[in-house]
């Protein structure tokens, strides 16, 4: 055996958790660990909810299961805090976020943390204004623009 395959063979067998999946060094799941019935299971359950469709070699990803896919990757989408921004808490956020969108809402109330917001309740928060540009935007683009209010303090909030 080659070298060149020996290296590949030791990346290929070596196991390591990402996210608490056991994966190989390329990033590729290893299975072996999941029971058969596990397994079946959740293809069964994918394919039920039209995200991927058994062919005769083995499974494709439906186009639902592509926009997922793409809804979580956006959901990945992350914002840094602006510099410029006086940090006085003088904008009130209050949001209702379907039900439906519960990853959608527990993203957005990270962010309000990032943005060095405070609860007030769940769905009212105060800080510093304003919101970064590109994150309203983005909210926009995933439609939770019309689920969010603010509203600019005549006076700082004290905490």
């Amino acid at each position: 055996m080659s070298m060149v395959e020996e290296i590949l063979k030791e990346l290929w067998n070596t196991e390591i958790k990402y996210k608490g999946v056991p994966v190989n060094l390329f990033g590729i799941p290893r299975f072996n660990s999941f029971s058969r019935r596990s397994l079946r299971s959740s293809a069964d359950r994918l394919a039920r909810n039209d995200l991927i469709k058994k062919e005769l070699n083995g499974f494709i990803i439906t186009a639902n299961g592509k926009k997922y896919l793409k809804r979580k990757e956006d959901s990945l989408k992350s914002f840094s805090r602006p510099t410029t921004v006086d940090l006085s808490k003088n904008l009130i956020v209050m949001f209702d976020i379907p039900v439906v969108q519960k990853a959608e809402r527990e993203w957005f109330r990270f962010h309000l943390k990032k943005f060095s917001y405070i609860m007030i309740q769940k769905s009212v928060w105060v800080g510093p204004s304003p919101l970064p540009k590109d994150f309203l935007k983005y909210l926009d683009e995933i439609r939770l623009k019309d689920c969010i209010k603010t509203f600019k303090l005549a006076k700082p909030y004290k905490i």
